[in-house]
């Protein structure tokens, strides 16, 4: 999508952003041996072709997502209130809406791929026959052995009401390995009472589970156990946004590079703290690599 953020006065800055984009950009800071590819749907306006330029710039690829005539990205914009941030969205007619569009093509784009990471917003903006394409070919991705994570990120706008997402997110987490939820999500969607009642249900269908908490300490749930991991304390935010997309990007390249679930939340925190000391949703690679780098 594009971002509009840090506003002054009637002066707006634009970039690129959006939740899956947010991980894989940390992704691809911290994994920088491993090639990248951002899968989706692009228009064939200026925006998009900007769009995908950038991407290209910073390694990211686009693998075969389709590029259909006349569409354009989404738009969504940033205000502020002391670092927390809020969002207003233009998306209706996103050309995402359509990455499933050509379900030969997506496969081709997840065919061969380490990991395969999507989230609850992916699923929000497709309609339910386009939900079946995505989950099919994510589930033969990983029968192929892609590992792949998910994110409920759960968004009320996005869906006709809460029984859609329920029901969305079951379908989605019988094909996931590592789920990545935040607990007032969970708590809104599901009325789970506390972190630990979050991870009691999502392990039935998943085997390595880590629950966000904003400042509060994430539990982490793999086979051996559970443990609290405290966050990396902030005194002085600047902005908030894209720190728990951030967080799950720290967190996979961590494991990814072999790292113990517990040490890689440890991570993920460091990597989020660095992310609010910046506005937008993307800090700069050397930030994140300093960040994940760091020891206590």
């Amino acid at each position: 999508m594009l971002e509009l953020s840090g506003r002054s006065g009637s002066q707006w800055h634009m970039g690129f952003a959006g939740d899956t984009f947010n991980t894989l950009w940390a992704l691809t800071a911290l994994c920088d041996s491993r090639p990248a590819t951002y899968v989706s749907a692009f228009g064939d306006d200026p925006f998009s072709r900007d769009q995908i330029a950038f991407f290209r710039e910073n390694g990211i690829g686009i693998g075969a997502s389709p590029i259909i005539p006349g569409a354009r990205p989404g738009l969504y914009a940033i205000t502020l209130t002391g670092a927390e941030r809020s969002f207003t969205y233009w998306r209706s007619d996103a050309a995402a809406r359509r990455l499933a569009s050509d379900p030969a093509a997506l496969a081709k784009s997840l065919e061969g791929q380490k990991l395969v990471y999507f989230s609850g917003i992916t699923l929000g903006i497709l309609d339910a026959e386009a939900r079946e394409i995505l989950l099919r070919a994510v589930g033969n991705a990983r029968a192929a052995g892609s590992l792949i994570a998910f994110d409920p990120n759960y968004r009320p706008g996005l869906w006709r009401d809460r029984a859609e997402a329920q029901a969305a997110f079951a379908a989605a987490l019988a094909v996931v390995d590592i789920a990545l939820p935040t607990f007032p999500d969970e708590q809104a969607l599901f009325g789970d009472a506390n972190p630990q009642a979050t991870v009691e249900r999502l392990t039935r269908q998943v085997g390595e589970v880590v629950v966000k908490n904003g400042e509060a300490p994430a539990l982490v749930a793999a086979p051996g156990g559970a443990q609290q991991v405290p966050a990396v304390h902030v005194a002085d935010p600047v902005d908030t946004t894209g720190a728990g997309d951030s967080f799950n990007g720290g967190y996979l390249a961590a494991r990814l590079a072999g790292h113990e679930p517990a040490e890689a939340a440890r991570c993920a925190h460091r990597v989020a703290a660095a992310v609010v000391q910046v506005r937008g949703a993307l800090a700069p690679f050397e930030v994140l690599r300093a960040a994940f780098a760091a020891r206590p």
